[in-house]
C-alpha cells in the first residue's frame, strides 16, 4: 500500500504550488503556440525535476525515484501535460543511458547534461514499428572501432530540441533478440531532423521524425550489451508506464476540478447542474476512477523503487488511468456543454490531452496482451 513519507509530501506541495502559480497561467498559450515556455522548463530543472531518475551525485533523489516522477508528473499534468511530458521523455530518454551505459560513458556525459540542462530524445518507434519492436529496420553494423547507424525513426519527442538520444537499432537478424541501444549525439554527422509533426493534442512537446544517414558512433556508446537492447526497452517501460498513467490521472485531476466547479456555478431549470442526479453520477463516477487509478500507478510505482517485478501492476496503471482520464476529459465536456467545446476552457484541451497517453509507451491493446500473459505466467 502507498504511503506518503515526509520527503514525498513535501515534494508534492512544492510541485503543486508551482504547477498552480507558473505552470496554469501559461498552460493556453502553450498549447496554442506549440512552443514550451522557456520559464516552465527552467523550472523544472530549478526543481530538480528533469533529473528525477539520476543518480544523486547527478541531481537525483536517493531513494524513491519512481514514486517521485509520478508525483512531479501528476501535479503538473493537472495543468499542463506538455509540461508533465518533458519529465516523461527525460527519464525514458535517459533510461538506457543510466542503466545500459559504461561507468565511463556515464563519467564524461552525466556532468555535461546537468550542467547544460540538455534534454533527451527516445528513438525507438519507426514507420514501419511502432508496437511491435521486433520489427525494428534501423540497421547498426560494426566496422572497427565504431558502429554505423542507417534507418528512419518517428514519433520521436524533443527530437528537434534534444542534445543526446538514446537509439535502439537491430545489431543482427534475431528479431527482437538483436536489437541494440545506441547513444548518439545531437552534432553526430549524419542525423538530422525531419517532420515536425502538428499533434492533435500535448502541443507544447516538439515531436518529430529523425534520420540516421551513415551516423557513426564509437563502440564505447553501446548502452547496454549487444544484442540485449529489447530487455533494456522493456525494462524502461517498468519506469515510464506508471509515469504515463501519473499524467493521465494528472489530466483526469485537472478535468474533474473543473468539472465541479462548473457544475456548481452553472444552473439549469432553476438550480446548479451539481444538483441534478445525471450531474451527481457524472461525478461520482469521475472521483471513484480516479482513486482507483492513483492506487494502481503509486503500487506499480513502489514495486519499481522496492526493486520488485512491476511489469502487470505498471501495465494495468497505465492504461486504466488513460482510460479513465479519456472518460473523464469527455464527460467534462459533457457537463460544460456547448462551453466544453470551446478552446476558451480548459476542459477542450484537456480532452485532446488525455487522448495519447492511450497511445505511446505501448498502445492499450498491448497493456491488455502483457497483463494476461503476466497473469498466465503466474497461473502457470
Amino acid at each position: 500500500m502507498f504511503t506518503e513519507s515526509d520527503e514525498i509530501r513535501i515534494v508534492t506541495e512544492t510541485i503543486r504550488q508551482a504547477g498552480r502559480e507558473k505552470i496554469a497561467p501559461v498552460a493556453a498559450t502553450t498549447d496554442a503556440t506549440g512552443e514550451l515556455d522557456r520559464d516552465v522548463l527552467t523550472l523544472l530543472w530549478d526543481l530538480g525535476l528533469m533529473t528525477m531518475v539520476f543518480p544523486p551525485e547527478h541531481g537525483g533523489p536517493e531513494q524513491n525515484k519512481g514514486t517521485l516522477l509520478c508525483v512531479a508528473v501528476e501535479e503538473i499534468a493537472r495543468h499542463c501535460a506538455s509540461s508533465a511530458l518533458m519529465l516523461i521523455i527525460q527519464a525514458v530518454g535517459s533510461f538506457p543511458l543510466l542503466h545500459g551505459g559504461s561507468p565511463e560513458l556515464l563519467a564524461r556525459i552525466l556532468p555535461r547534461i546537468v550542467k547544460n540542462r540538455e534534454l533527451a530524445a527516445y528513438l525507438v518507434s519507426e514507420p514501419g514499428a511502432g508496437s511491435d519492436v521486433s520489427a525494428l529496420r534501423t540497421t547498426a553494423v560494426r566496422d572497427g572501432a565504431d558502429y554505423i547507424l542507417n534507418g528512419t525513426k518517428c514519433f520521436s519527442t524533443n527530437g528537434p530540441v534534444a542534445s543526446y538520444y538514446t537509439v535502439l537499432a537491430r545489431t543482427s537478424d534475431k528479431g527482437r533478440n538483436g536489437l541494440t541501444f545506441f547513444l548518439v549525439e545531437r552534432d553526430t554527422p549524419g542525423l538530422t531532423v525531419g517532420k515536425i509533426e502538428r499533434k492533435l493534442g500535448q502541443r507544447g512537446s516538439k515531436t518529430s521524425e529523425m534520420y540516421l544517414d551513415g551516423v557513426r558512433v564509437p563502440v564505447a556508446n553501446v548502452l547496454g550489451e549487444v544484442d540485449k537492447g529489447f530487455l533494456l526497452a522493456m525494462q524502461d517501460f517498468d519506469m515510464s508506464r506508471p509515469a504515463i498513467g501519473a499524467q493521465a490521472l494528472g489530466i483526469a485531476e485537472g478535468a474533474f476540478e473543473q468539472m465541479v466547479k462548473h457544475s456548481k456555478e452553472r444552473k439549469t431549470f432553476g438550480q446548479a447542474l451539481c444538483e441534478h442526479q445525471m450531474i451527481q453520477q457524472i461525478i461520482a463516477d469521475s472521483a471513484t476512477k480516479i482513486e482507483a487509478a492513483r492506487g494502481l500507478i503509486y503500487r506499480a510505482a513502489a514495486q519499481f523503487d522496492n526493486g520488485q517485478r512491476n511489469t502487470k501492476l505498471a501495465s494495468m496503471g497505465k492504461l486504466f488511468a488513460s482510460d479513465a482520464a479519456m472518460q473523464i476529459t469527455t464527460d467534462a465536456i459533457q457537463v460544460f456543454g456547448g462551453y466544453g467545446y470551446m478552446q476558451d476552457y480548459p476542459v477542450e484541451r484537456m480532452f485532446r490531452d488525455a487522448k495519447l497517453t492511450q497511445i505511446f509507451e505501448g498502445a492499450n491493446q498491448i497493456q491488455r496482451l502483457v497483463i494476461a500473459r503476466e497473469i498466465l505466467k503466474e497461473t502457470a
